[in-house]
């Protein structure tokens, strides 16, 4: 789906940072479903597909309540690459070295622009699903909390660099419908959350079955 020179790019505006590896997005052209996460870790860098490791079997846990299937939908995020961070520590005296995920940073997200656009392009979702404040922040541009607006179906334009050569984004001339819903990792570190979030998968469930 996506040119070997849109990857290029992106891989080289990506030298610049702490981040390893690309994992592509998965699922068919004209997928009903776009689901857009934040940026892949260890285990999705090892496995080569997006959502595979811990949070991994919450999103399955989304799919399955769904009843869709992996090959149905079209999973992707906002970077490709893993960002990471070095972190030395003492362990039981002796300094340890760990290569920690974290958070992409707004120049990663640019940097990985091209690609996102490209393929909202391609695929033209019937609803975009941003997992996560980072996803919403890529599609939307606003900076709100999640328990803001997860469960709402939003009719609005997205993002979209204005073009390759461009550091800046644009508002599309089209409308898009944009449903947040939380980031599977977000249940991990917080089970209060779990409630709500499967509640908004009932609600997307109820859109889907009516599209």
């Amino acid at each position: 789906m996506l040119s070997e020179d849109l990857i290029a790019l992106a891989m080289e505006r990506m030298r610049p940072y702490a981040c390893e590896g690309f994992v592509r997005g998965r699922g068919p052209r004209g997928a009903d479903l776009m689901f857009v996460g934040e940026a892949p870790g260890k285990t999705e860098l090892e496995v080569g597909k997006p959502f595979t490791g811990q949070a991994g079997k919450v999103f399955s846990g989304y799919l399955d309540r769904l009843g869709v299937t992996r090959e149905e939908v079209f999973i992707t995020s906002a970077v490709r690459s893993r960002p990471y961070k070095i972190i030395e520590k003492v362990v039981d005296g002796k300094k340890v070295i760990k290569n920690y995920n974290r958070t992409p940073n707004k120049k990663e997200i640019l940097a990985h622009a091209p690609i996102l656009d490209e393929e909202i392009r391609q695929v033209q979702p019937k609803i975009l699903i941003p997992m996560g404040k980072t996803a919403v922040w890529r599609l939307t541009g606003w900076n709100t909390s999640m328990q803001e607006i997860t469960g709402r179906l939003f009719e609005t334009s997205i993002m979209e660099l204005e073009s390759l050569d461009q550091k800046t984004y644009r508002p599309t001339k089209e409308k898009y419908s944009v449903f947040p819903i939380y980031h599977p990792a977000a249940i991990l570190y917080a089970r209060r959350l779990e409630a709500k979030a499967y509640q908004d998968i009932d609600q997307l469930k109820q859109l889907k079955d009516s599209i």
